[in-house]
C-alpha cells in the first residue's frame, strides 16, 4: 500500500448462519447431545447388560451358599431345595435333620444335594433363621468352655471340631472346641 491506491472492499450482505439445532442436556450431564435425528444412525447398543460373573458363578463361600438357600426355599414355602454337594455340606444337613430343622436331604448324585423342608402345621418353616458365623475373611473359633448358646438353647450352633461337624452342645459334652460355622433357630 505504498503507492497511495486506496483498496475497494465489497460490501455484500449475507444473511445470518442458520442457528444450531436445539439442544437436549440430560440431569448431570456435563455436555450437551443433539437430538436423535440429528445423530448419525448405527448399531444399536443393547441398554441392558447381563452382570459379568466372576469365577464362573462359583462362591466364595459355599457353606453361606447352602445356608441361604435354605433360607430363600424357607421363606417362598419350597418342597425342596438344590445345593452343590460337599462333604461339609453334607454333614450341616445331617445335624439339620437329626435336630429338627428339616425334613431330610437325599444325594441323588454326587455332585447335588437335595433337601426337603419342614414346616410346621403345613405353613410355618422349621428353619425360622440361619446366620454363618466363622467366614472365610475373619474365621471364629469357640474353646470348650466357650461354646455359643443360640436364643438361650433353642437354636444350635454348627461346630467343626477335630473330630468332624457336630452342634455345640456335643462339642461340649465331648469337651471339645473348634471353629463356628454357624448358627441354625
Amino acid at each position: 500500500m505504498g503507492n497511495g491506491k486506496k483498496r475497494q472492499t465489497k460490501k455484500t450482505t449475507t444473511t445470518p448462519p442458520p442457528p444450531p439445532p436445539a439442544t437436549t442436556r440430560a440431569p448431570g450431564d456435563g455436555e450437551q447431545r443433539t437430538p436423535a435425528s440429528d445423530r448419525p444412525q448405527g448399531k444399536r447398543i443393547s441398554q441392558t447388560r447381563k452382570p459379568k460373573r466372576i469365577n464362573g458363578g462359583v462362591p466364595n463361600d459355599p457353606v453361606a451358599d447352602m445356608l441361604t438357600r435354605v433360607r430363600n426355599a424357607a421363606g417362598a414355602r419350597h418342597d425342596t431345595v438344590s445345593v452343590p454337594a460337599s462333604r461339609t455340606k453334607v454333614q450341616i444337613a445331617r445335624i439339620l435333620k437329626t435336630e429338627g430343622f428339616i425334613g431330610g436331604f437325599e444325594q441323588p448324585t454326587a455332585r447335588e444335594i437335595v433337601i426337603k423342608m419342614k414346616y410346621i402345621g403345613g405353613k410355618t418353616p422349621a428353619v425360622s433363621g440361619l446366620r454363618r458365623i466363622s467366614k472365610p475373611g475373619l474365621r471364629v473359633y469357640a474353646r470348650k468352655t466357650e461354646m455359643p448358646r443360640v436364643l438361650g438353647g433353642l437354636g444350635i450352633a454348627s461346630v467343626s471340631t477335630s473330630s468332624g461337624l457336630m452342634t455345640g452342645r456335643e462339642a461340649e459334652r465331648k469337651g471339645l472346641g473348634g471353629e463356628v460355622l454357624a448358627y441354625v433357630w
